[in-house]
């Protein structure tokens, strides 16, 4: 799987963590040797050292991200694995170039998924989810495609959707003059 640059954006507002990038995802596993092995296989992505934990393990790495996994300490402790693929869930996304080969090795594997589309302004983008092991959802999609357009700083709520964040706008400038003020008064 190639890995691509992001795309520049504006600076994040004063208010927000200085963050660089997104440094690896947490799995709780049922197997971390079978979790392991899904993602090198299917995923691409090589074991890497791992730091002494007092608790069993593994780091991942591929594209610039880490997966760690975790063993969990009891099957209670895994969440519910749901048979049923619901792109609407939480889910990692990948980004890729060829989704015809992604689905021919999906099913070479018979790896189950479902697949989507997302069109924004007569652009298409194509997306196949499917459960790792654990059932932890995983996207690939060709999303690249999309513009990434940045939007004024805003509070999402529901007339974020329906007033393009005039609204939520006022809201955040009411946030930040609260903010300024208590900060001001200690």
């Amino acid at each position: 799987m190639a890995c691509q640059q992001e795309k520049e954006l504006p600076a994040a507002s004063d208010c927000a963590l200085p963050l660089v990038s997104v440094n690896h995802a947490s799995f709780l596993c049922s197997s971390v040797a079978d979790t392991a092995n899904f993602y090198q296989d299917v995923l691409g992505f090589a074991l890497i050292k791992r730091p002494s934990f007092n608790f069993d393990g593994a780091w991942l790495f591929n594209c610039g991200i880490g997966i760690h996994l975790i063993q969990c300490s009891s099957i209670s402790d895994m969440p519910r694995k749901s048979q049923v693929i619901n792109p609407k869930g939480n889910h990692i996304s990948f980004q890729c170039g060829d989704m015809e080969l992604v689905k021919k090795k999906l099913e070479a594997m018979s790896i189950k998924y479902v697949t989507g589309m997302v069109e924004e302004g007569g652009i298409r983008a194509d997306q196949v989810f499917f459960h790792d092991p654990d059932g932890y959802m995983i996207e690939i999609c060709n999303c690249e495609k999309l513009p990434i357009l940045s939007l004024p700083p805003c509070s999402i709520s529901q007339s974020f959707f329906t007033s393009n964040c005039s609204k939520p706008l006022r809201v955040a400038a009411a946030r930040k003059i609260s903010l300024q003020n208590s900060i001001g008064s200690n």
